[in-house]
């Protein structure tokens, strides 16, 4: 399109060589994926608030009942007035509010997880920049959305589940785009290395959101969807302006000759047909996925319980406890980026995710540390394991391949991350300790399924 043409001729106007045109798109996909994290974010902090600990309220009541009574007053009607105060937002001031909440998560979860499958199909069939622009924009219209219930003072539980199942099919559009554009980038030199420094957007998009969404917790937590709606909205429209999918692309406006299609590779029938079995039976895949799928379970229990732990357990309010969990997210950058670093020095990714998985077991109560040894594995699968499977010699140079493999991947993952703050919401009315356990189960269960993969990767 025009629009395209002169966002593309604007960017081609600033960059001078290939290093140049590679920085920025990789910039500018990190900001791309770092608004979508951002955007999911401040449900967890805006949990706290939605449910409060309102035994204040109750003896600010039983205070008030008796100092009624000693004045004359009919202590009833006082008592009434004290504990009718709007102290949680209803339907979330239920005593089966943590059941609610989990609910939420999962209607978000499982529609990402399902999504995904579908996504990495769909996505291989469109034009990147125009597909992660939709979903973009419509991300932000629904993370706006739920926001907007507070505005109009919506208790309906329907709306929410609604805009979360929206929300997360459409946020699917997000990781095959991206990870698939920045592979086109960067080749298999230094691709861990690479791979972890990019995919710190995760965590650097979780603090902004913790950030953000804490700053209006307290006095307007609808703002909390709002402005983090609007800056992937806004995102968005920034993608449709100067994402270049492809170093192909700049060679044919640089030199004005005529595009090139990029899916021209000949490639077998076989795997052209049946692109998604292929994908799904190339070796590594089902191992890796299964290994994100424990691995995700862990982190994204994290990302939408930890702060409502915190305020549980420490008695801090919502924007302390959104501030502190930032650390388990400070700790995934620096295990993402070791990961990376690692496995580019080994030449073994299963090793390096079954070691970091194997350290992270009895580090669950030490955020910081806990937060790297988990997500590093996480980057790694999800990111340069997906690329080195996308691009395996057995596709025969597929040019859709990559963002399929990305998907069965993360879409499997996802399916873990969809179970685990649902298992934390049902766990934890019998107390804290027993989501520790399930996350700890599940860290083993991830180092078993890499066992399997290290054996694999011995025999090649």
């Amino acid at each position: 399109t025009h629009t395209q043409d002169s966002g593309v001729k604007s960017f081609l106007s600033f960059c001078k060589t290939r290093k140049q045109y590679r920085a920025l798109t990789f910039i500018l996909t990190f900001l791309l994926y770092t608004s979508f994290h951002l955007s999911r974010k401040p449900i967890s902090i805006v949990k706290s608030e939605l449910h409060k600990n309102c035994s204040s309220v109750s003896d600010l009541a039983t205070i008030g009942a008796s100092s009624g009574a000693g004045s004359g007053q009919q202590p009833s009607l006082l008592t009434a007035h004290l504990t009718d105060m709007d102290c949680s937002w209803k339907p979330f001031d239920k005593r089966n509010y943590k059941q609610l909440l989990g609910a939420m998560d999962y209607s978000f979860l499982c529609a990402y997880a399902v999504g995904m499958y579908l996504s990495g199909i769909i996505g291989e069939r469109l034009p990147i920049r125009l597909y992660l622009t939709v979903g973009m924009l419509t991300s932000g219209l629904f993370t706006c959305l739920f926001g907007l219930g507070y505005v109009y003072n919506i208790h309906s539980l329907g709306f929410y589940i609604f805009v979360q199942v929206a929300n997360g099919l459409v946020q699917t559009t997000g990781w095959p785009s991206v990870v698939t554009c920045i592979s086109n980038w960067f080749g298999k030199g230094r691709r861990g290395l690479i791979m972890g420094l990019w995919n710190s957007h995760t965590s650097v998009g979780n603090i902004l959101g913790s950030l953000i969404a804490g700053y209006w917790v307290s006095s307007n937590w609808g703002l909390s969807f709002i402005v983090p709606g609007l800056i992937i909205a806004a995102m968005g429209v920034v993608c449709f302006l100067f994402l270049i999918e492809r170093e192909l692309l700049i060679i044919s406006l640089g030199s004005k000759t005529r595009r090139v299609s990029f899916n021209h590779r000949k490639s077998s029938i076989t795997v052209t047909n049946h692109l998604f079995l292929c994908c799904l039976y190339l070796q590594g895949v089902i191992e890796f996925s299964l290994c994100l799928l424990f691995a995700k379970l862990v982190s994204y229990t994290f990302l939408f319980w930890l702060p409502l732990y915190i305020t549980k357990a420490a008695h801090l309010d919502a924007k302390k406890a959104g501030d502190l969990s930032t650390l388990f997210d400070v700790g995934g950058i620096v295990g993402g980026i070791l990961a990376g670093v690692i496995s580019d020095k080994l030449g073994k990714r299963a090793t390096t995710c079954a070691i970091m998985l194997l350290l992270a077991a009895p580090t669950v109560s030490m955020l910081l540390v806990c937060g790297g040894l988990v997500n590093g594995p996480y980057s790694l699968i999800t990111t340069a394991v997906s690329a080195d499977l996308g691009t395996h010699k057995s596709l025969k140079g597929n040019a859709r391949a990559l963002s399929t493999v990305t998907a069965i991947i993360d879409g499997t993952g996802s399916v873990g991350a969809a179970l685990g703050p649902l298992l934390a919401g049902l766990l934890s009315a019998g107390g804290w300790d027993q989501v520790f356990y399930m996350l700890m189960t599940a860290d083993f269960l991830a180092l078993l399924v890499s066992s399997f993969i290290l054996l694999i990767e011995a025999n090649s």
